[in-house]
């Protein structure tokens, strides 16, 4: 997907030997317009292939625990990037000055925590699609070679954006149209424990609203209750599962959240029933719109499991053709094997051809 950059900027936060950190500031903002539409290319596939994403807004006097606060007796400042981000949007600042206030506040935030590695800051104001995105990112650093004008070669830092972990993308045409929305902030939750996604929404100032997880398995039941009442045909049945999976894959890959009444609309144009209609009438109310869970996605189209030594999944649409499933004694048929299963098990009782 094409992005329309309209700024972008890189500051360096290092470590020196006493294990301070520092920062190295850019002056401008980058020019090389190929050079950095082929990192935010690279960097927004990761981003949206990342499973682990959180969603969420900034934190504000109305909040819980502001309130709880205030009740106690307690003066807690309100976050500053929140602050500096909004005096940016206002043209008090320029897009470089409102990048090194930030890169300071990320100083001060990393300083805080025993697990920080040095790494650089990039912001990018850009376009996509209808949305205004300004994504704030920490890529961390790997050794690498390069190849100089003199073809010698020397050893030289270079961006590791494959493993990036620290990285949120804010959707400034929702946060300035201040609509009800909950989740204009997505943020990367990471596989590297809980206090690094801590530490990236208190740096923004951010809290999490939104359980995508919950959301999505919430309409993958209604789906199911959904067919099984309609008395759907098997096929239709599938269809109506495999519709609702890809439409929802779409919106995941394209970063955009699940529209209820878009979704609604695909499934009775295809001469489905109105799924909408029914979550209303049996009280399982869905979202107008969230954000969804790739994992939980599955569960439309597959079965799987684990335990005890076993691993089983195969396709909804094999079971009662070549799986079927007895309740009573608990034992599954499963009629042709996989290829590479089938010669491994060949070889083991030496029916090699």
């Amino acid at each position: 997907m094409a992005l329309k950059v309209s700024a972008s900027i890189v500051h360096q936060v290092y470590q020196d030997p006493q294990g301070e950190f520092g920062l190295r500031f850019s002056p401008e903002a980058l020019h090389s317009e190929a050079e950095v539409s082929a990192l935010l290319a690279e960097l927004s596939d990761v981003y949206n292939a990342k499973p682990g994403k959180g969603y969420a807004s900034f934190v504000s006097a109305e909040d819980p625990f502001y309130a709880a606060a205030r009740e106690a007796g307690e003066t807690i400042p309100e976050p500053e990037f929140p602050q500096l981000l909004t005096a940016w949007l206002a043209n008090e600042n320029d897009f470089v000055a409102f990048s090194q206030q930030v890169a300071k506040l990320l100083q001060a935030e990393l300083s805080r925590y025993s697990f920080a590695e040095p790494g650089f800051l990039l912001l990018a104001d850009y376009q996509q699609n209808t949305d205004r995105i300004l994504l704030v990112s920490f890529l961390p650093v790997r050794d690498g070679v390069m190849v100089q004008p003199d073809l010698s070669v020397h050893k030289s830092p270079q961006l590791d954006v494959s493993k990036i972990q620290l990285a949120a993308r804010i959707n400034l045409t929702e946060f300035q149209a201040q609509a009800d929305d909950l989740y204009y902030v997505s943020f990367i939750k990471g596989r590297t424990g809980r206090k690094t996604a801590e530490f990236f929404l208190d740096f923004l100032g951010c809290a999490e609203r939104v359980n995508s997880k919950a959301s999505t398995k919430h309409l993958v039941d209604t789906v199911q209750a959904f067919v099984k009442e309609a008395e759907l045909s098997d096929d239709n049945a599938n269809d109506v599962r495999k519709s609702v999976y890809e439409y929802c894959g779409e919106q995941w890959q394209q970063g955009e959240q699940v529209q209820f009444n878009e979704l609604d609309q695909r499934l009775q144009d295809q001469g489905a029933p109105s799924i909408k209609a029914f979550s209303q009438n049996k009280g399982m109310d869905i979202p107008e719109s969230f954000p969804a869970d790739k994992t939980s996605l599955r569960q439309l189209v597959k079965f799987q499991g684990q335990g005890g030594g076993l691993s089983v999944g195969f396709d909804q649409n094999m079971l009662g053709n070549r799986v079927n499933y007895d309740a009573q004694t608990d034992t599954l048929t499963i009629v042709g094997t996989p290829p590479n299963l089938r010669d491994q098990l060949r070889r083991y009782y030496g029916m090699n051809d």
